[in-house]
Protein backbone atom coordinates (compact mmCIF):
# COMPACT_ATOMS: atom_id res chain seq x y z
CA UNK A 1 0.00 0.00 0.00
CA UNK A 2 3.00 2.52 0.85
CA UNK A 3 4.63 2.13 -2.18
CA UNK A 4 1.42 2.29 -4.42
CA UNK A 5 0.59 5.81 -2.64
CA UNK A 6 4.63 6.89 -3.25
CA UNK A 7 4.27 5.93 -6.80
CA UNK A 8 0.75 8.06 -7.28
CA UNK A 9 2.65 11.02 -5.84
CA UNK A 10 5.62 10.69 -7.31
CA UNK A 11 3.41 10.48 -10.64
CA UNK A 12 2.01 14.05 -8.96
CA UNK A 13 4.75 15.51 -8.49
CA UNK A 14 6.11 14.40 -12.30
CA UNK A 15 2.41 15.70 -14.18
CA UNK A 16 3.06 19.26 -12.31
CA UNK A 17 7.02 19.23 -13.26
CA UNK A 18 5.95 19.29 -17.12
CA UNK A 19 6.28 22.73 -18.35
CA UNK A 20 3.08 24.55 -19.29
CA UNK A 21 1.56 25.22 -22.53
CA UNK A 22 2.09 28.76 -23.83
CA UNK A 23 -0.64 31.10 -24.46
CA UNK A 24 -1.07 32.19 -28.24
CA UNK A 25 0.63 34.83 -29.63
CA UNK A 26 -1.07 38.62 -29.43
CA UNK A 27 -1.60 38.84 -33.47
CA UNK A 28 -3.53 35.25 -33.02
CA UNK A 29 -5.60 36.67 -30.02
CA UNK A 30 -6.43 40.11 -31.88
CA UNK A 31 -8.51 37.66 -34.10
CA UNK A 32 -10.99 37.43 -31.71
CA UNK A 33 -11.66 40.70 -33.36
CA UNK A 34 -11.40 40.33 -36.79
CA UNK A 35 -11.96 37.00 -38.43
CA UNK A 36 -13.07 35.22 -35.07
CA UNK A 37 -15.99 36.04 -33.05
CA UNK A 38 -15.53 37.41 -29.48
CA UNK A 39 -15.64 33.65 -27.89
CA UNK A 40 -13.46 31.89 -30.58
CA UNK A 41 -15.80 30.79 -33.66
CA UNK A 42 -15.36 31.73 -37.03
CA UNK A 43 -17.22 34.48 -38.30
CA UNK A 44 -17.98 33.75 -41.81
CA UNK A 45 -20.51 31.47 -42.89
CA UNK A 46 -19.89 28.18 -44.96
CA UNK A 47 -19.96 27.64 -48.32
CA UNK A 48 -23.33 27.13 -49.51
CA UNK A 49 -24.56 29.12 -46.88
CA UNK A 50 -26.72 26.62 -44.62
CA UNK A 51 -24.36 28.14 -42.11
CA UNK A 52 -24.79 31.75 -41.80
CA UNK A 53 -22.11 34.44 -41.06
CA UNK A 54 -22.17 35.36 -37.43
CA UNK A 55 -23.86 38.67 -37.03
CA UNK A 56 -23.76 39.32 -33.21
CA UNK A 57 -27.41 39.24 -31.93
CA UNK A 58 -26.87 36.34 -29.80
CA UNK A 59 -30.05 36.50 -28.18
CA UNK A 60 -31.79 40.10 -28.69
CA UNK A 61 -35.07 39.58 -29.24
CA UNK A 62 -35.29 36.21 -27.86
CA UNK A 63 -38.84 36.23 -26.95
CA UNK A 64 -41.58 34.09 -26.07
CA UNK A 65 -43.28 32.36 -22.77
CA UNK A 66 -40.77 31.30 -19.96
CA UNK A 67 -40.25 27.89 -17.91
CA UNK A 68 -38.41 29.99 -15.08
CA UNK A 69 -35.36 31.34 -17.36
CA UNK A 70 -35.99 29.42 -20.40
CA UNK A 71 -37.61 30.96 -22.98
CA UNK A 72 -40.40 27.58 -24.05
CA UNK A 73 -40.57 27.90 -27.84
CA UNK A 74 -37.74 30.44 -29.91
CA UNK A 75 -38.21 30.57 -33.82
CA UNK A 76 -41.55 28.73 -33.08
CA UNK A 77 -42.96 29.80 -36.63
CA UNK A 78 -40.36 28.00 -38.81
CA UNK A 79 -40.53 24.75 -39.91
CA UNK A 80 -37.73 21.93 -40.55
CA UNK A 81 -35.37 22.28 -43.86
CA UNK A 82 -35.24 18.58 -44.03
CA UNK A 83 -36.32 15.52 -42.29
CA UNK A 84 -33.51 12.73 -42.13
CA UNK A 85 -33.62 9.61 -40.85
CA UNK A 86 -33.15 5.42 -41.76
CA UNK A 87 -34.14 5.93 -45.56
CA UNK A 88 -32.14 8.93 -46.58
CA UNK A 89 -29.22 9.04 -44.27
CA UNK A 90 -27.09 7.82 -46.51
CA UNK A 91 -27.86 11.02 -48.11
CA UNK A 92 -26.19 13.13 -45.54
CA UNK A 93 -23.62 10.42 -43.90
CA UNK A 94 -21.02 13.44 -44.18
CA UNK A 95 -23.00 15.59 -41.29
CA UNK A 96 -24.27 13.18 -39.32
CA UNK A 97 -22.09 11.54 -36.50
CA UNK A 98 -21.86 8.03 -35.86
CA UNK A 99 -24.16 7.83 -32.64
CA UNK A 100 -26.95 9.71 -35.33
CA UNK A 101 -26.72 7.17 -37.53
CA UNK A 102 -26.71 4.34 -34.95
CA UNK A 103 -29.73 5.52 -33.50
CA UNK A 104 -31.46 5.45 -37.15
CA UNK A 105 -30.35 2.15 -37.90
CA UNK A 106 -32.12 0.93 -34.28
CA UNK A 107 -34.89 3.22 -34.50
CA UNK A 108 -35.56 3.09 -38.46
CA UNK A 109 -39.58 3.49 -38.16
CA UNK A 110 -38.93 6.42 -35.13
CA UNK A 111 -35.83 8.01 -34.89
CA UNK A 112 -34.93 10.94 -37.25
CA UNK A 113 -33.71 14.20 -36.93
CA UNK A 114 -35.86 17.36 -37.95
CA UNK A 115 -33.07 19.80 -38.91
CA UNK A 116 -33.90 24.03 -38.94
CA UNK A 117 -32.36 26.91 -40.07
CA UNK A 118 -29.25 27.40 -38.44
CA UNK A 119 -29.25 30.33 -35.53
CA UNK A 120 -25.95 31.14 -33.86
CA UNK A 121 -27.44 32.52 -30.58
CA UNK A 122 -24.51 31.85 -28.60
CA UNK A 123 -23.70 34.86 -26.59
CA UNK A 124 -22.25 36.25 -23.04
CA UNK A 125 -21.89 39.04 -20.95
CA UNK A 126 -19.47 41.86 -21.51
CA UNK A 127 -17.20 40.79 -18.53
CA UNK A 128 -16.84 37.42 -20.12
CA UNK A 129 -15.99 38.88 -23.40
CA UNK A 130 -13.58 41.02 -22.22
CA UNK A 131 -12.11 38.06 -19.61
CA UNK A 132 -11.86 35.97 -23.22
CA UNK A 133 -9.95 38.15 -24.64
CA UNK A 134 -7.42 38.38 -22.15
CA UNK A 135 -7.34 34.53 -21.64
CA UNK A 136 -6.46 34.07 -24.90
CA UNK A 137 -2.90 35.33 -24.06
CA UNK A 138 -2.49 34.50 -19.94
CA UNK A 139 -4.18 31.59 -19.33
CA UNK A 140 -2.17 28.43 -20.26
CA UNK A 141 -2.69 24.81 -19.41
CA UNK A 142 -0.09 22.81 -16.84
CA UNK A 143 0.50 19.66 -15.09
CA UNK A 144 0.78 17.75 -19.03
CA UNK A 145 -2.87 19.83 -19.62
CA UNK A 146 -4.74 18.06 -16.08
CA UNK A 147 -4.92 22.13 -14.62
CA UNK A 148 -4.78 25.37 -15.93
CA UNK A 149 -3.43 28.96 -14.59
CA UNK A 150 -4.30 32.12 -15.62
CA UNK A 151 -7.66 32.25 -16.25
CA UNK A 152 -10.86 33.63 -14.83
CA UNK A 153 -14.08 33.91 -16.20
CA UNK A 154 -14.36 33.32 -19.70
CA UNK A 155 -13.44 30.79 -22.69
CA UNK A 156 -9.90 30.07 -21.14
CA UNK A 157 -8.78 28.58 -25.44
CA UNK A 158 -10.89 30.90 -27.37
CA UNK A 159 -7.93 29.52 -30.05
CA UNK A 160 -7.57 25.77 -29.64
CA UNK A 161 -4.21 24.56 -30.33
CA UNK A 162 -4.66 21.07 -28.86
CA UNK A 163 -7.92 18.54 -27.90
CA UNK A 164 -7.33 18.96 -23.99
CA UNK A 165 -7.85 22.75 -24.24
CA UNK A 166 -11.62 22.00 -25.63
CA UNK A 167 -11.99 19.90 -22.67
CA UNK A 168 -11.15 22.77 -20.66
CA UNK A 169 -13.27 25.33 -22.85
CA UNK A 170 -16.23 23.03 -21.80
CA UNK A 171 -15.51 22.38 -18.12
CA UNK A 172 -15.65 25.70 -17.77
CA UNK A 173 -18.30 26.89 -20.19
CA UNK A 174 -20.16 30.67 -19.80
CA UNK A 175 -22.26 30.23 -16.89
CA UNK A 176 -23.69 33.04 -14.76
CA UNK A 177 -22.56 33.55 -10.97
CA UNK A 178 -25.01 31.01 -9.70
CA UNK A 179 -28.53 29.41 -10.98
CA UNK A 180 -30.98 27.09 -9.11
CA UNK A 181 -33.42 24.22 -10.49
CA UNK A 182 -35.22 21.19 -10.34
CA UNK A 183 -34.67 17.84 -12.13
CA UNK A 184 -35.21 14.26 -12.77
CA UNK A 185 -33.29 11.43 -13.89
CA UNK A 186 -35.77 9.22 -16.14
CA UNK A 187 -34.44 5.37 -17.19
CA UNK A 188 -35.65 4.39 -20.07
CA UNK A 189 -35.62 0.69 -20.87
CA UNK A 190 -35.28 -1.70 -23.48
CA UNK A 191 -38.55 -2.22 -24.34
CA UNK A 192 -40.04 1.14 -24.05
CA UNK A 193 -40.76 1.73 -20.95
CA UNK A 194 -39.89 4.62 -18.48
CA UNK A 195 -39.00 5.28 -14.69
CA UNK A 196 -38.85 8.11 -12.84
CA UNK A 197 -35.05 7.31 -11.27
CA UNK A 198 -34.99 10.13 -9.15
CA UNK A 199 -36.18 13.93 -8.61
CA UNK A 200 -33.99 16.00 -7.47
CA UNK A 201 -33.53 20.09 -6.43
CA UNK A 202 -30.49 21.24 -7.15
CA UNK A 203 -28.02 24.69 -5.97
CA UNK A 204 -24.78 25.66 -8.11
CA UNK A 205 -21.83 28.51 -7.60
CA UNK A 206 -19.83 29.14 -10.15
CA UNK A 207 -16.57 30.28 -9.15
CA UNK A 208 -14.99 30.68 -12.11
CA UNK A 209 -17.63 33.41 -12.99
CA UNK A 210 -17.91 35.24 -10.58
CA UNK A 211 -18.06 39.06 -11.53
CA UNK A 212 -15.56 40.28 -9.02
CA UNK A 213 -12.92 37.90 -9.72
CA UNK A 214 -9.79 37.49 -11.18
CA UNK A 215 -6.73 34.66 -11.89
CA UNK A 216 -5.21 35.54 -8.24
CA UNK A 217 -8.24 35.57 -6.60
CA UNK A 218 -10.22 32.65 -8.54
CA UNK A 219 -10.18 29.72 -6.07
CA UNK A 220 -9.86 27.22 -8.63
CA UNK A 221 -13.05 25.82 -8.05
CA UNK A 222 -15.36 25.79 -10.88
CA UNK A 223 -17.75 23.80 -9.95
CA UNK A 224 -19.93 23.86 -6.37
CA UNK A 225 -23.32 21.88 -6.45
CA UNK A 226 -25.30 20.79 -4.01
CA UNK A 227 -29.00 18.85 -4.51
CA UNK A 228 -31.24 17.04 -2.28
CA UNK A 229 -33.60 13.99 -3.10
CA UNK A 230 -36.86 14.52 -3.09
CA UNK A 231 -38.18 11.31 -4.95
CA UNK A 232 -39.10 8.53 -5.13
CA UNK A 233 -40.11 8.41 -1.08
CA UNK A 234 -37.01 5.90 0.14
CA UNK A 235 -34.44 8.21 -1.73
CA UNK A 236 -36.08 11.19 -0.44
CA UNK A 237 -33.84 13.13 1.98
CA UNK A 238 -30.30 12.19 0.50
CA UNK A 239 -27.68 14.99 -0.58
CA UNK A 240 -24.73 15.51 -2.68
CA UNK A 241 -21.91 18.23 -2.53
CA UNK A 242 -19.90 18.11 -5.62
CA UNK A 243 -16.52 20.57 -5.61
CA UNK A 244 -15.02 20.35 -8.87
CA UNK A 245 -11.35 22.23 -8.90
CA UNK A 246 -8.66 22.06 -11.68
CA UNK A 247 -6.26 20.66 -8.54
CA UNK A 248 -4.53 18.12 -10.51
CA UNK A 249 -3.94 15.95 -7.48
CA UNK A 250 -7.23 16.71 -6.02
CA UNK A 251 -9.89 17.41 -8.70
CA UNK A 252 -13.11 16.32 -7.29
CA UNK A 253 -14.20 16.81 -4.07
CA UNK A 254 -17.17 15.05 -2.75
CA UNK A 255 -20.05 14.53 0.34
CA UNK A 256 -23.06 12.07 0.30
CA UNK A 257 -25.81 12.08 3.09
CA UNK A 258 -27.94 8.81 3.71
CA UNK A 259 -30.91 9.07 5.15
CA UNK A 260 -30.81 5.87 6.61
CA UNK A 261 -27.19 6.63 7.89
CA UNK A 262 -28.25 10.17 9.01
CA UNK A 263 -24.66 11.58 8.48
CA UNK A 264 -22.45 12.56 6.08
CA UNK A 265 -19.33 11.01 4.43
CA UNK A 266 -17.31 11.48 2.22
CA UNK A 267 -17.86 9.57 -1.59
CA UNK A 268 -14.81 9.25 -3.61
CA UNK A 269 -16.32 7.24 -6.06
CA UNK A 270 -18.33 9.81 -7.43
CA UNK A 271 -16.68 9.95 -10.67
CA UNK A 272 -15.25 8.53 -14.32
CA UNK A 273 -16.68 5.20 -14.59
CA UNK A 274 -18.72 4.17 -11.27
CA UNK A 275 -22.18 3.62 -12.25
CA UNK A 276 -24.69 7.29 -10.92
CA UNK A 277 -26.70 6.03 -8.41
CA UNK A 278 -28.48 9.12 -8.93
CA UNK A 279 -29.98 7.44 -12.40
CA UNK A 280 -29.97 4.07 -10.89
CA UNK A 281 -26.74 2.79 -12.27
CA UNK A 282 -27.53 3.60 -16.19
CA UNK A 283 -25.32 5.98 -17.28
CA UNK A 284 -21.50 6.77 -15.90
CA UNK A 285 -20.84 9.54 -13.53
CA UNK A 286 -18.82 10.93 -16.09
CA UNK A 287 -21.42 10.97 -18.75
CA UNK A 288 -23.57 13.37 -16.91
CA UNK A 289 -23.61 16.69 -18.60
CA UNK A 290 -21.40 15.03 -21.56
CA UNK A 291 -18.63 15.32 -19.31
CA UNK A 292 -18.10 16.04 -15.60
CA UNK A 293 -14.75 15.49 -13.96
CA UNK A 294 -11.17 15.25 -14.34
CA UNK A 295 -9.57 14.44 -17.74
CA UNK A 296 -6.92 12.43 -16.24
CA UNK A 297 -7.58 8.96 -17.11
CA UNK A 298 -7.87 9.75 -21.36
CA UNK A 299 -5.21 11.42 -23.77
CA UNK A 300 -7.23 13.89 -25.42
CA UNK A 301 -6.54 14.49 -29.11
CA UNK A 302 -7.81 16.98 -31.46
CA UNK A 303 -9.51 15.92 -34.93
CA UNK A 304 -10.26 19.08 -36.55
CA UNK A 305 -13.54 20.69 -37.29
CA UNK A 306 -16.41 19.61 -39.40
CA UNK A 307 -19.97 20.65 -40.16
CA UNK A 308 -22.41 18.65 -38.40
CA UNK A 309 -26.16 18.12 -37.84
CA UNK A 310 -26.60 18.35 -33.96
CA UNK A 311 -29.24 19.47 -31.07
CA UNK A 312 -29.40 23.11 -30.88
CA UNK A 313 -31.54 25.98 -29.64
CA UNK A 314 -33.61 22.96 -27.46
CA UNK A 315 -36.15 25.23 -25.57
CA UNK A 316 -39.09 23.83 -26.89
CA UNK A 317 -37.75 20.20 -25.92
CA UNK A 318 -36.32 21.26 -22.69
CA UNK A 319 -39.57 22.90 -21.59
CA UNK A 320 -42.11 20.97 -22.94
CA UNK A 321 -44.01 18.15 -20.25
CA UNK A 322 -42.70 14.96 -19.71
CA UNK A 323 -44.93 12.99 -22.34
CA UNK A 324 -44.21 15.06 -25.18
CA UNK A 325 -40.44 14.91 -24.37
CA UNK A 326 -40.19 11.55 -24.88
CA UNK A 327 -41.48 8.86 -27.99
CA UNK A 328 -41.32 4.95 -27.02
CA UNK A 329 -37.37 4.59 -27.32
CA UNK A 330 -35.63 8.12 -27.41
CA UNK A 331 -36.58 11.67 -27.23
CA UNK A 332 -39.44 13.25 -29.17
CA UNK A 333 -38.69 13.93 -32.57
CA UNK A 334 -41.22 16.61 -33.08
CA UNK A 335 -39.48 18.40 -30.30
CA UNK A 336 -36.22 17.96 -30.61
CA UNK A 337 -34.73 20.93 -32.62
CA UNK A 338 -31.19 19.74 -35.08
CA UNK A 339 -29.20 22.40 -36.98
CA UNK A 340 -26.26 22.77 -39.14
CA UNK A 341 -23.07 24.05 -37.14
CA UNK A 342 -19.05 23.85 -36.90
CA UNK A 343 -17.91 21.72 -34.44
CA UNK A 344 -14.37 20.51 -33.24
CA UNK A 345 -13.63 16.48 -33.46
CA UNK A 346 -11.72 15.57 -30.46
CA UNK A 347 -10.94 11.74 -29.74
CA UNK A 348 -10.25 10.81 -25.98
CA UNK A 349 -8.30 7.30 -26.16
CA UNK A 350 -7.62 5.65 -22.71
CA UNK A 351 -4.17 6.89 -21.48
CA UNK A 352 -0.96 4.56 -21.04
CA UNK A 353 -1.45 2.94 -17.03
CA UNK A 354 -5.05 4.17 -17.17
CA UNK A 355 -8.26 2.30 -17.07
CA UNK A 356 -12.15 3.17 -18.11
CA UNK A 357 -14.51 1.40 -19.13
CA UNK A 358 -15.32 3.35 -22.00
CA UNK A 359 -11.88 3.40 -23.88
CA UNK A 360 -12.37 5.42 -26.95
CA UNK A 361 -14.83 8.52 -26.71
CA UNK A 362 -15.62 11.30 -29.44
CA UNK A 363 -16.40 14.51 -28.87
CA UNK A 364 -18.22 17.19 -30.69
CA UNK A 365 -17.96 20.27 -29.55
CA UNK A 366 -20.13 23.33 -30.67
CA UNK A 367 -17.37 26.33 -32.48
CA UNK A 368 -19.75 29.37 -31.13
CA UNK A 369 -20.59 28.23 -27.25
CA UNK A 370 -17.75 25.64 -26.83
CA UNK A 371 -20.62 23.63 -25.32
CA UNK A 372 -20.33 19.66 -25.85
CA UNK A 373 -23.42 18.67 -28.04
CA UNK A 374 -22.97 15.10 -28.83
CA UNK A 375 -20.61 12.25 -27.91
CA UNK A 376 -20.11 8.95 -29.08
CA UNK A 377 -18.24 5.93 -26.50
CA UNK A 378 -16.53 3.26 -28.56
CA UNK A 379 -15.75 -0.48 -26.40
CA UNK A 380 -12.71 -2.45 -26.49
CA UNK A 381 -13.00 -3.93 -29.61
CA UNK A 382 -13.80 -0.45 -31.36
CA UNK A 383 -17.55 -1.02 -31.54
CA UNK A 384 -19.70 1.73 -30.75
CA UNK A 385 -21.64 1.38 -27.53
CA UNK A 386 -23.05 4.36 -26.10
CA UNK A 387 -23.96 7.73 -27.52
CA UNK A 388 -25.13 11.19 -25.86
CA UNK A 389 -27.25 14.23 -27.11
CA UNK A 390 -26.99 16.94 -25.35
CA UNK A 391 -29.42 19.71 -25.25
CA UNK A 392 -28.59 23.27 -25.23
CA UNK A 393 -31.09 25.59 -24.64
CA UNK A 394 -30.71 29.71 -24.27
CA UNK A 395 -31.12 31.78 -21.15
CA UNK A 396 -31.03 35.04 -22.04
CA UNK A 397 -30.94 36.06 -18.33
CA UNK A 398 -26.92 35.38 -18.82
CA UNK A 399 -26.98 35.79 -21.10
CA UNK A 400 -25.96 32.49 -22.79
CA UNK A 401 -26.52 28.91 -24.34
CA UNK A 402 -25.99 26.15 -21.99
CA UNK A 403 -26.70 23.02 -21.17
CA UNK A 404 -27.88 20.44 -18.49
CA UNK A 405 -29.51 17.42 -19.69
CA UNK A 406 -27.73 14.95 -21.23
CA UNK A 407 -29.52 11.71 -23.24
CA UNK A 408 -27.18 8.93 -22.65
CA UNK A 409 -27.61 5.56 -24.93
CA UNK A 410 -27.04 2.70 -24.33
CA UNK A 411 -26.93 1.01 -28.10
CA UNK A 412 -26.01 -2.37 -27.15
CA UNK A 413 -28.52 -2.76 -24.21
CA UNK A 414 -31.07 -0.54 -26.13
CA UNK A 415 -31.55 1.85 -22.79
CA UNK A 416 -31.92 5.29 -22.33
CA UNK A 417 -30.80 7.66 -19.32
CA UNK A 418 -31.92 10.86 -19.26
CA UNK A 419 -29.84 12.79 -17.02
CA UNK A 420 -30.69 16.00 -15.27
CA UNK A 421 -33.96 17.26 -17.10
CA UNK A 422 -35.61 20.19 -17.02
CA UNK A 423 -38.78 19.12 -17.87
CA UNK A 424 -41.71 20.39 -15.62
CA UNK A 425 -38.88 21.86 -13.17
CA UNK A 426 -37.90 25.67 -12.95
CA UNK A 427 -34.68 26.85 -13.92
CA UNK A 428 -33.68 30.00 -12.76
CA UNK A 429 -30.52 32.30 -12.60
CA UNK A 430 -30.05 33.54 -9.10
CA UNK A 431 -27.21 35.54 -6.44
CA UNK A 432 -24.54 33.34 -5.77
CA UNK A 433 -25.15 31.33 -2.42
CA UNK A 434 -21.53 31.88 0.65
CA UNK A 435 -19.50 28.52 -0.28
CA UNK A 436 -20.70 27.58 2.98
CA UNK A 437 -23.44 26.20 1.85
CA UNK A 438 -21.74 23.67 -0.19
CA UNK A 439 -20.52 21.77 2.17
CA UNK A 440 -20.87 18.41 3.38
CA UNK A 441 -21.70 20.19 7.30
CA UNK A 442 -24.15 22.32 6.03
CA UNK A 443 -25.84 19.63 4.80
CA UNK A 444 -25.66 17.91 8.06
CA UNK A 445 -26.79 20.74 9.65
CA UNK A 446 -29.66 21.17 7.70
CA UNK A 447 -30.94 17.53 8.24
CA UNK A 448 -30.31 17.70 11.83
CA UNK A 449 -32.67 20.45 12.15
Amino acid sequence: MNNRITLAAAAICAAFALPAHAAVTADEAAKLKTTLTPLGGEKAGNADGSIPAWDGAGLKGYAGAKVGDIPAAPFADEKPAVQIGAKNAAQYAERLSDGTKALMQKYPDSFRIDVYPTHRTAAAPDYVIANTFANATRCKTKAGGLSVEGCQGGVPFPVPKEGIELYWNYMLRIESEAVEHGFKNIVVSADGSRALATRNDESWNFPYFYKDGSPEKWSGKYFLQRFNTTEPPFKAGESLVIHDSIDASEPRQAWQYLVGQRRVRRAPTVGYDTPDFVASGANYFDEVMGIFGAPDRYDWKLVGKKELYVPYNTNALVTAKVDAAFAKHHLNPDKLRWELHRVWVVEATVAPGKRHAVPKRRYYFDEDSWLLLLADGYDAEGKLWRTTQMLPFAVPAVPAVTVKPAAVFNLQAGTLSAVQFLNEETYRVVARKPESFYTGDAVAADNAR
